[in-house]
């Protein structure tokens, strides 16, 4: 498959604890875009350093900006569960817990 069809969803660590989620064609690059500080309006920005902590590979780029979409959306423990391959744990994160 050739490289440029592949398409990456990352989550970086930050030095704050705190979880960003991003797309790329190139992960190696991204990762070392956040971590000099490319762009200083990103949020990584004042949070670095940062450390890859999960990623995956999708060859339709709409499928990956759909998953990022959808991992923007979830809880830090939901994230962490993904993160350290606790899938059996994702369902249960998902329910909306009412009082």
């Amino acid at each position: 498959m050739n490289k440029h069809h592949i398409y990456y969803v990352y989550i970086l660590q930050c030095n704050d604890s705190t979880y960003y989620t991003g797309v790329t064609n190139n992960v190696e690059r991204r990762l070392l875009e956040h971590q000099t500080g490319v762009d200083k309006t990103s949020y990584t920005f004042k949070r670095r350093p940062v450390e890859l902590v999960f990623y995956a590979e999708y060859s339709n780029v709409e499928v990956a900006i759909e998953k990022e979409k959808q991992l923007k959306k979830w809880g830090k423990k939901k994230k962490e569960a993904l993160i350290n391959g606790e899938y059996d744990l994702l369902p249960n994160l998902a329910k909306k817990k009412f009082k």
